[in-house]
């Protein structure tokens, strides 16, 4: 009774898990403004969570914490964005740190291409082609 009890109190207590990276502070230490580069950003901490959409854009780490519990949906506690600016020559101008406390959590949604037969999926089309086979259209003529 007391292990069934247990298992339903683990059930109900809430999960939290950890997704993208941030390079410890130690490691950002030895990134020095105006020295190093592109190449040398990605050898001392490696290569970016994402980068910006332009060519001299910086490079962005991007770490959430994530709360799951039982049948809600899951919820952004924490999240830590690192930005490494560079200029034109690729060379680090800025090192920066936000948090959920400098903004705002922005969904992040797939984009689903629409066809144009509307909400029809293929087993429905399939079986509704079944009824309008003809017989008399398969002979020869």
């Amino acid at each position: 009774m007391a292990v069934l009890a247990f298992v339903a109190m683990a059930a109900c207590s809430a999960q939290y898990r950890s997704h993208g990276f941030v390079p410890p502070e130690d490691e950002l230490q030895q990134i020095v403004p105006g020295v190093d580069t592109r190449a040398s950003v990605e050898d001392l901490i490696g290569l970016p969570t994402t980068s910006g959409v332009q060519k001299d854009s910086g490079y962005y780490y991007i770490q959430s914490e994530v709360k799951h519990f039982a049948w809600k949906r899951p919820e952004v506690v924490d999240r830590t964005i690192l930005e490494i600016s560079f200029d034109q020559a690729g060379v680090v101008t800025n090192i920066t740190t936000y948090g959920l406390e400098d903004g705002r959590v922005v969904p992040l949604q797939r984009r689903i291409t629409r066809t144009s037969d509307g909400d029809i999926s293929f087993v429905r089309k399939l079986f509704g082609n079944i009824g309008a086979l003809n017989l008399g259209d398969l002979g020869g003529s």
